[in-house]
């Protein structure tokens, strides 16, 4: 009897690991078509040193304690390291060909072996044991942790069709763990329609409104104490989980910055979702594609941030046509979704008024971020100038500040055209006239006018 000798080394532990799920599966098919028992528990412990549950490589993997989550992982790994694991296998007993429906499985648009399908899993852990292959349903059920934690699921299938007929996804972040040991972040496309925000500004750089930095400090507050509300018996069932905010003011003023910051300082990740990936003309459509999203945040405890929310949260109208009644059921579909997120998510808006009031009444916090006032702005611009260049006597940042209402994007675009006017020149030196001319093109941008 061969003991898979199971190290902690990544090359040795996966095809020590490999090796055992093919001895396995290649047992299971060999009993089939001998019509002989097999029990899956006895084998597997009969091959596996004592004391490892959990061998690698799914170390890396939680709850990974028993025979059948250790095998579900490992078929559906498989095809990501073996393209023919499983053809190699049957083919070993129907060296001719034929048709061997009971190990289930599906073919791929690209991929051009067998890819497991729940009935596949069914077959190695219960062969025809109706009350097993049953049994075995449960590793995909919503309260398994392979499903609540992202790891594995079932694909939809057609109506009609056996639910475990469906392919087995591993998640392409928990296959780069397994075989990389790292963690990739996601693939932004349609298929995950949000992208991760980051920022190299610190808070000491940022000027916004004191009242405004006030409510920003009781995000913060809840970023620091919101697990001590599970641990609380009468909370626990009371407060939704998540905390639910609206940014709201002119372009420029500090909102995506300031989300940024808040996953900066509390080690979260920050995706702003692409609404133009989001939204879709189709019926089902933008609910589908923002699922994704959703579901994949919910295991990671990210801070959604949805910038231009009117698209996707805006009023509901009257229905005098079906696409108003559609439109109404996102809105509806969005309400219940942004009650169930138990991480921290920003809606940010140039205009509260422009979102349905059933949004606003679950809101936590309304942030304004308004328009930088004099003070405020002579404040954007010192913090802004480049620490490389010299600053003329000629720099009047009071009177700029006094003068040209601008927001902190806008200062910053003008600081940039001016210091380009310096590195175009060579000379090293940043003067008034420089800031005055990038102020002149920001005011131009809005078609505005401003004296001279």
């Amino acid at each position: 009897m061969m003991i898979y000798q199971l190290t902690k080394t990544a090359p040795s532990g996966l095809e020590a690991a490999i090796q055992l799920c093919r001895d396995l599966v290649s047992a299971r098919v060999e009993a089939h078509f001998n019509n002989l028992p097999f029990d899956v528990s006895r084998w597997y412990h009969q091959h596996v040193p004592k004391g490892f549950v959990s061998p690698d490589p799914l170390a890396c993997m939680p709850a990974i304690n028993n025979y059948e989550t250790w095998l579900t992982v490992m078929i559906t790994l498989m095809p990501h390291v073996h393209p023919n694991f499983f053809e190699s296998i049957i083919l070993e007993h129907l060296p001719n060909g034929g048709d061997f429906s009971e190990i289930g499985g599906v073919k791929a648009t690209n991929h051009r072996g067998m890819l497991p399908t729940g009935e596949t899993l069914q077959f190695i852990l219960s062969g025809t044991n109706v009350a097993q292959r049953v049994q075995v349903q449960q590793l995909f059920s919503e309260d398994h942790f392979f499903y609540r934690q992202g790891i594995i699921w079932l694909e939809p299938v057609k109506e009609g069709e056996p639910v475990m007929s469906g392919r087995i996804i591993l998640s392409q972040e928990w296959v780069d763990k397994i075989l990389l040991g790292k963690e990739s972040p996601p693939r932004f496309g349609s298929d995950f329609p949000a992208k991760k925000i980051e920022t190299g500004i610190r808070w000491d750089d940022v000027v916004l409104h004191p009242r405004t930095m006030d409510q920003i400090n009781d995000i913060r507050i809840w970023l620091l104490h919101h697990e001590k509300f599970n641990s609380d018996a009468n909370l626990k069932v009371k407060i939704k989980p998540g905390y639910r905010v609206l940014f709201y003011g002119p372009p420029g003023t500090g909102k995506t910055l300031t989300a940024a910051l808040l996953g900066k300082e509390y080690n979260k990740d920050v995706y702003r979702i692409d609404l133009s990936q989001i939204v879709s003309k189709y019926i089902g459509e933008t609910e589908k594609n923002l699922e994704s999203v959703f579901k994949k945040a919910e295991t990671k405890d990210w801070i959604l941030f949805f910038d231009e929310a009117d698209a996707l949260f805006g009023k509901r109208t009257n229905v005098q046509s079906a696409h108003d009644k559609y439109a109404n059921q996102e809105v509806s579909y969005l309400l219940q979704r942004v009650e169930d997120y138990a991480g921290l998510m920003i809606l940010a808006s140039n205009f509260k008024n422009n979102l349905d009031d059933a949004f606003l009444r679950r809101f936590h916090s309304i942030v304004h971020f308004p328009m930088p006032n004099a003070i405020e702005r002579q404040n954007l611009w010192f913090k802004t100038l480049p620490a490389g260049l010299t600053a003329d006597a000629s720099i009047n940042l009071r009177e700029l500040a006094e003068q040209y209402e601008l927001t902190g994007a806008s200062i910053l675009s003008a600081v940039h055209y001016a210091a380009l006017q310096s590195y175009s020149r060579g000379d090293g030196v940043l003067y008034q006239s420089d800031l005055m001319d990038g102020v002149r093109r920001e005011f131009l941008k809005e078609e505005k006018s401003m004296d001279n």
